[in-house]
């Protein structure tokens, strides 16, 4: 008897740790899966979606973002990890891709470590100013365009990077960069001017050499010819025009630059009275080229420039077919007779 109860002593102690050990691992199993579940499950839906995090943002504020723009299925499991990863001491500020699937681990640390998306800022259009560049940047970038303005008009900043303010728009070359939304104005514009140099090493720069011009003068000229035309093919025909003016020290007489100078973009046509402009980009008036680009050029049209067509026209006017092509003369006589036709044309209509 006695036997017997040792054994249903021994029987109930054995099962009292199986049960104890199946209870540790039923834990165990849970604490993985809660784990998992919390950590490293898809906590995202549907399409990708943009966090936006400014300077000075605070936790609750980011939260609010979160939830308004991103498409979290749990955000009580979000802010557990957040909790765990001391996020809410250490946001980065930032732009940052939220696509579906991803885990609450993956946009935590995001955020934390700064693993920002780039934004591109894309230059085109014609931009004739500083107030129209600043509006164009400013929207792909945190600061505002008030704060780009002032950075872009900044004369101090313009003479340290070699230009003047009516050379500075050549710095700013048409194209599509790759920059993070925190990036400064003060950042951007030098990289901008990183850019510009690397365009113009090597056999840019000697084709500009060759022509007896710099850079900036290329670009001005580019300005004007980007402003005479837009076909691409006809481009280094009328660079080829100016280039002999330059030559021949005849005034460029470009109504691109009347225009510009005169302010005012109600102005279709150019007469007689707008010539007597008084200013430096009265190309009428003034010999040589103008103080600087008058719109920022494209990078083609600076090639067109610096491959000029060689040939011996010094007039060109648009043709009769009003297509926006051009006709091209070497005499006088000749420009004045291709006038004719396209004032014909205009009559006609």
């Amino acid at each position: 008897m006695k036997i017997i109860k040792t054994k249903i002593k021994q029987l109930s102690i054995k099962q009292i740790y199986i049960w104890i050990t199946l209870g540790v691992l039923f834990t165990g199993v849970l604490f993985t899966v809660r784990t998992y579940t919390t950590f490293f499950k898809s906590n995202t839906t549907g399409e990708v979606t943009y966090l936006y995090i400014p300077h000075g943002c605070t936790y609750g504020q980011m939260l609010d973002s979160i939830g308004s723009t991103c498409r979290i299925s749990s955000l009580r499991s979000f802010k557990r990890v957040a909790k765990f990863e001391e996020l809410p001491e250490s946001i980065t500020p930032g732009r940052y891709k939220i696509e579906g699937g991803m885990s609450n681990l993956e946009i935590v640390r995001s955020i934390k470590y700064g693993w920002q998306t780039p934004t591109r800022i894309t230059i085109s259009g014609n931009i004739r100013n500083m107030e129209k560049l600043a509006s164009l940047l400013s929207k792909k970038i945190e600061s505002d365009s008030l704060s780009m303005l002032s950075v872009l008009k900044d004369t101090a900043m313009i003479d340290s990077l070699g230009f003047n303010p009516a050379t500075y728009p050549a710095m700013f070359l048409p194209d599509t960069y790759e920059v993070y939304w925190t990036i400064t104005p003060k950042e951007l514009v030098i990289r901008f001017k990183k850019e510009y140099d690397k365009f113009w090493k090597g056999e840019r720069m000697d084709k500009a050499g060759s022509l007896g011009m710099t850079p900036v003068q290329v670009s001005t000229l580019a300005s004007i010819v980007s402003e005479e035309s837009n076909l691409k093919a006809e481009q280094p025909m009328i660079a080829g025009v100016y280039i002999n003016r330059l030559k021949k020290g005849i005034p460029l007489q470009a109504d691109p630059t009347i225009k510009y100078a005169l302010n005012d973009p109600s102005v279709k046509r150019i007469l007689n009275r707008h010539l007597a402009i008084n200013s430096p980009y009265n190309t009428y008036k003034h010999n040589g080229l103008p103080p600087g680009p008058i719109v920022i050029p494209q990078r083609s049209t600076i090639d067109a420039v610096l491959n000029y067509k060689i040939h011996n026209y010094i007039y060109f006017c648009a043709k009769p077919t009003l297509d926006g092509s051009h006709s091209f003369a070497a005499s006088l006589a000749e420009h004045n007779k291709n006038a004719r036709a396209y004032q014909r044309a205009i009559s006609r209509l």
